[in-house]
């Protein structure tokens, strides 16, 4: 039978607090078992129902697994139009989050495609009314390669990441088509997500590389509304502390890269290898921000962190090696951090039955939503509307008898995840 979650305090500080001592208490460290409204839909306070959702039911019309009380529906295809619109959905939807628009709402969506091979990367939207109907959709970053995550801004805005050894940063208005604005600032690698600060406006990077770092970016300018990304100094993580275990008392200095935006065509030296003591983190992938804390998963070894951003202290709340018994989650990768402090995780193992699910303050591991029959796929952006009843995400390799990079579906399950 599931446990009822305990009550999480409504100040943030003492919630902050009451957060990082559940996970620490519980030992997660050692046995481990948005952003305002992007992601999660803080505008719109609830509680979270996780851990009374029950096990997953067998597949619906769909192929998809879940909770008793719990619906589906396929949103858009990859190489088909968008029903009711216009746009062709893209290919190998990626990084995803929701932006309240007027009585509605959008839902923005990666491409994790190469123009190298005729796709045009970059990221699309889709609009929904107030009754979740979809209204609109569009293409709001087009000609960037390999769009993988990225995350949203605290001004509205969303950030792209392009996944190639010379990618960048694309800050992009999610209410209309358009280019983006690439930020070299924000370093030139091989980019996975973004997740920023709402109080200080840095911005944390996962590098999606075996041998890759963890950074941060503290802005040159800001004002009380937004900051600019065109300039700042960006920093890269020095774990102390054994990281390999996992144990024990992990702590982050940050030492500035002599050279954020290297020429990889002309060989410079690229951010990974600048700082020699820079801490290794096998494919980090996955970010997210909540209540004082940056999370981030790194999927080669089945791990999500925590990092304390007021004392850099550095936390693994989630390690699949050591899940004995219950529910696993492996190929850890897309993050959301609820309202109530849930860690949301979607899957990239390549298994027929890829899905997303959650650990809870409380230390249990639940799952939402398991895709079955689709050898090779990864689950990608998830993320919650306004009314926190509705889930989107997608498989990026759903429709198997469809090329790789036009074969993805994007869904939405709907439900009480929160009551």
């Amino acid at each position: 039978m599931s446990k009822s979650p305990p009550k999480i305090p409504d100040n943030p500080v003492s919630r902050r607090e009451f957060l990082w001592k559940s996970f620490l208490g519980l030992g997660l460290a050692a046995s481990a078992p948005s952003l305002f409204l992007q992601g999660c839909g803080d505008s719109h306070p609830k509680t979270s129902n996780l851990a009374n959702l029950g096990p997953l039911k067998g597949p619906d019309e769909n192929g998809l697994m879940l909770p008793e009380g719990f619906t589906s529906r396929i949103l858009a295809r990859s190489g088909e139009i968008v029903p009711g619109t216009d746009y062709v959905w893209h290919g190998a939807p990626d990084g995803g989050a929701v932006y309240e628009h007027g009585s509605g709402w959008i839902y923005v969506s990666n491409a994790e495609t190469p123009t190298v091979l005729g796709f045009p990367g970059g990221a699309g939207a889709l609009v929904f009314n107030a009754k979740g109907e979809i209204v609109d959709a569009y293409r709001i970053l087009t000609d960037t390669e390999i769009n993988c995550a990225g995350g949203p801004t605290p001004w509205g805005t969303w950030l792209s990441c392009e996944e190639i050894d010379a990618g960048r940063v694309w800050e992009c208005d999610p209410t209309k088509p358009s280019q983006g604005t690439p930020y070299p600032a924000l370093g030139v690698f091989k980019h996975e997500a973004a997740a920023v600060d709402p109080e200080t406006f840095q911005v944390y990077l996962t590098e999606d590389q075996s041998d890759g770092n963890f950074y941060r970016f503290t802005p040159a300018s800001k004002t009380s509304e937004r900051a600019d990304f065109s300039e700042g100094k960006l920093e890269v993580a020095v774990v102390e502390g054994d990281l390999e275990s996992g144990e024990g008392d992990l702590h982050v200095t940050w030492v500035e890269l002599p050279n954020p935006s290297p020429d990889i065509e002309a060989n410079e030296t690229p951010t990974r290898h600048q700082i020699p003591e820079a801490t290794v983190f096998r494919r980090a992938e996955g970010a997210a921000y909540r209540d004082g804390i940056v999370y981030f998963a790194t999927t080669s070894d089945n791990r999500v962190w925590a990092l304390e951003t007021a004392t850099d202290r550095l936390t693994v709340i989630y390690d699949a090696d050591r899940i004995t018994d219950g529910v696993r989650l492996t190929g850890v990768d897309n993050l959301v951090i609820t309202s109530s402090g849930d860690v949301v995780i979607a899957e990239d193992n390549g298994s027929p039955n890829c899905g997303i699910g959650a650990v809870l303050p409380s230390g249990e591991v639940v799952e939402l939503v398991r895709v079955t029959d689709q050898p090779g796929s990864e689950i990608t952006g998830p993320a919650f509307d306004p009314s926190q009843t509705r889930l989107y995400f997608s498989s990026q390799r759903g429709q198997t008898d469809k090329p790789f990079f036009e074969s993805g579906i994007t869904y939405c399950i709907e439900g009480p995840f929160f009551v």
